[in-house]
């Protein structure tokens, strides 16, 4: 059994929204290069990247599999990995103005940096993070296949658990007791819950 994001008319709406989704994010990595003898990063953004282009092509190879197929409601699956997929996008978009010149795609500090905590940051430490994430999982229940959506959303969550980890620790090290109070009175991905 086909996806349907691989059939009409659902395969324009998906190919429109992964456009509009991804598209960003392109223009965010092409102009994110650490500069020479930057170490601060520790490899998180090739983690990332390499992360995202494993889980994305398994999770796009096994979307055929029938046996994996979620058969019951599929278009409403879709629909939900639509809806993922643009909320994901919006609140990525949303941290890319919010933080400014602040926002990279590789991890960078200044010490004269404020703590932000406008918008989404106000209860969250990690927004964009979780628009990531929404990414992931919009793309993976748009393929409306289980396997693809374990895949992908795994692949994905182990990459930005060691992102966090080295953000979090650079960002202490750098704001000191301003981001360890902030850490205090946030989650990381999920505002109240985690």
């Amino acid at each position: 059994m086909k996806p349907l994001a691989f059939t009409s008319p659902y395969v324009w709406v998906f190919g429109a929204v992964m456009l509009f989704a991804y598209g960003p994010e392109f223009l965010l990595i092409a102009r994110s290069k650490p500069a020479s003898g930057e170490k601060v990063d520790q490899g998180s953004m090739t983690v990332i990247l390499m992360a995202g282009w494993v889980g994305m092509i398994a999770g796009f190879m096994v979307a055929h599999i029938s046996a994996f197929v979620l058969v019951r409601s599929q278009s409403l699956w879709f629909g939900i990995g639509i809806a993922c997929l643009l909320l994901g996008a919006l609140l990525r978009r949303h941290c890319f103005r919010t933080l400014g010149r602040y926002f990279t795609g590789n991890v960078k500090v200044v010490s004269e940096q404020p703590v932000i905590e406008d918008g989404a940051y106000r209860w969250v430490r990690h927004p964009s993070y979780t628009g990531a994430m929404l990414l992931n999982l919009g793309t993976a229940l748009a393929l409306t296949n289980w396997l693809s959506v374990l895949i992908i959303t795994g692949v994905g969550a182990a990459a930005y658990a060691y992102r966090v980890k080295v953000e979090e620790r650079a960002l202490q090290a750098s704001l000191g007791e301003r981001y360890l109070e902030y850490m205090r009175r946030t989650k990381r991905f999920v505002p109240y819950i985690f």
